[in-house]
């Protein structure tokens, strides 16, 4: 990364392309009266999905609260290819596909104060005020979303995700009633922590700055559970500004994956 563009690469990373608000979006469907047994396993309703999510405490240096009212979107707001849907709305703490209920939440990584922290901006020098901007902002943070279907709802979703992953890999646009996010790559990736009945994982890079040729990327990893789909949308921007590699929290999904057992 150009270190003179560090700064202003940031501010574009929060507010541009790769905006957590865009795309850690989520919406209140879903009904609180879904209740029954699908073809494998239980169909949860909202209000049980709300227990089952993770909560404070469960996942050790995480933060685990509810998605800020500032980062929710309208599902019906997000628009993008018919096919690369799934993606986008996975990516944005939604179900993949209509569903009876859903639910989400974040978990934020616990940071410790850096030497750099504790100096004050004129005391820093260009590189290092970049440097500090990006330590900073090293943390992930993850919506952890949970979908209940009935009947063999929950393969059927997991399903489209896959062949979105597929159809969608050299990438596609967002929209959330404004300008368009351009993503331009989608590929599988490794899994981390605990699997379920199908598990999927896959990083997404998107254009941080058009004209300079930056881009940065997010990932996302689908795990099946029964009826019950949990997935899993991580940022960490400053990961991104320094070009470091960083993946969806092993902790997160391993915390998550026991309440479902």
């Amino acid at each position: 990364m150009n270190r003179s563009t560090g700064a202003r690469l940031c501010a574009t990373a929060v507010v541009g392309a790769l905006s957590l608000a865009l795309l850690t979006g989520c919406s209140d469907s879903g009904s609180d009266d879904t209740k029954g047994s699908g073809g494998n396993g239980k169909t949860y309703s909202k209000a049980e999905l709300d227990k089952l999510l993770i909560a404070q405490g469960d996942v050790d240096g995480y933060k685990v609260e509810p998605v800020e009212d500032s980062l929710k979107s309208d599902k019906k707001k997000l628009k993008g290819d018919e096919k690369c849907l799934p993606l986008i709305y996975v990516m944005s703490g939604l179900a993949p596909t209509d569903a009876p209920a859903e639910a989400n939440t974040m978990a934020s990584q616990e940071k410790k104060p850096s030497d750099a922290a504790s100096k004050s901006v004129e005391d820093l020098a260009e590189g290092e005020i970049e440097d500090a901007m990006a330590e900073a902002l090293n943390a992930d943070v993850t919506v952890v979303a949970l979908s209940s279907y009935e009947g063999d709802g929950a393969s059927e979703a997991f399903k489209k995700v896959s062949e979105a992953v597929k159809d969608c890999s050299g990438g596609f646009e967002v929209s959330d009633g404004g300008e368009p996010t351009k993503m331009t790559k989608v590929a599988e990736e490794d899994a981390v922590g605990a699997g379920g009945d199908e598990t999927l994982a896959f990083v997404t890079t998107g254009e941080m700055d058009a004209e300079a040729g930056q881009t940065g990327t997010v990932h996302t990893q689908v795990v099946r559970h029964g009826n019950t789909l949990a997935s899993y949308f991580t940022m960490n921007i400053g990961a991104m500004m320094s070009e470091k590699q960083y993946k969806v929290p092993a902790p997160v999904v391993d915390a998550q994956a026991g309440k479902l057992k």
